[in-house]
């Protein structure tokens, strides 16, 4: 796996440096509870302290990173609670796009979106959770970008990454995964022009992902690496 952790540009290094820890941290490469040095991770992008301490100030705001005064700073651990809590926002947000963009869709729109399932599904049977996400991106963006919402794609990019570490276990398990047959059912309502049934078949989509919250472990259960204890 490539190390997103790589040397930036000198162009807006703080969004820079919060892309890069972010994806970072979602993808795993910064474990939960993994303890973070600002020293360290200047020296890893190939920056200067400041702007990977603005990346994690803004990543703690978003619940992905934990600091406490002159103790610690470490990547955040699932708790059910907030990835059900994100999750329920991230639905409504989905839901909305679909009431709003089904109208004004042409068979452009739904030939992409069926065209991304077919990598999602390929994608998840090959358990290649990367492309999963990635195509799961591009159906639910078409929706979204249809919408011309903007409120709503920013509230979905500022609440995806607190549970996309869920979301992975979701892609890469083929046997249990059904969104490929639930995006037929999103992209079919689509086509028709349906608004209500697409918006009850992305109810069921996003509902599927809170449920599976109620499942989320601590990071000792997956990776072996105990937390950092408390001061």
């Amino acid at each position: 796996m490539d190390d997103v952790l790589r040397p930036v540009g000198r162009t807006l290094l703080r969004d820079r440096a919060y892309e890069s820890l972010r994806e970072a941290i979602v993808r795993g490469e910064l474990a939960p509870g993994a303890l973070l040095k600002d020293s360290d991770l200047a020296d890893r992008l190939g920056l200067s302290r400041a702007p990977v301490r603005d990346a994690l100030a803004r990543l703690t705001a978003e619940g992905l990173v934990e600091t406490k005064p002159q103790s610690y700073t470490r990547v955040t651990r699932p708790v059910t609670r907030i990835v059900r809590d994100a999750a329920s926002v991230i639905r409504v947000m989905h839901e909305l796009a679909a009431r709003t963009a089904v109208p004004l869709l042409g068979p452009e729109a739904v030939r992409a979106m069926r065209e991304a399932n077919e990598r999602f599904a390929a994608a998840v049977r090959a358990r290649d959770v990367e492309a999963a996400l990635a195509a799961d991106d591009d159906l639910h963006g078409v929706l979204v970008l249809a919408c011309g919402n903007h409120a709503a794609a920013a509230t979905i990019d500022r609440y995806t990454p607190l549970v996309r570490r869920v979301e992975r276990r979701l892609f890469g398990d083929a046997g249990s995964c059904g969104s490929a047959e639930l995006h037929t059912r999103l992209i079919d309502a689509c086509a028709a022009g349906d608004a209500e049934e697409a918006v009850c078949v992305t109810t069921g989509i996003w509902a599927a992902l809170e449920h599976l919250a109620d499942d989320a472990v601590e990071v000792s259960e997956v990776t072996g690496v105990p937390a950092p204890p408390e001061p």
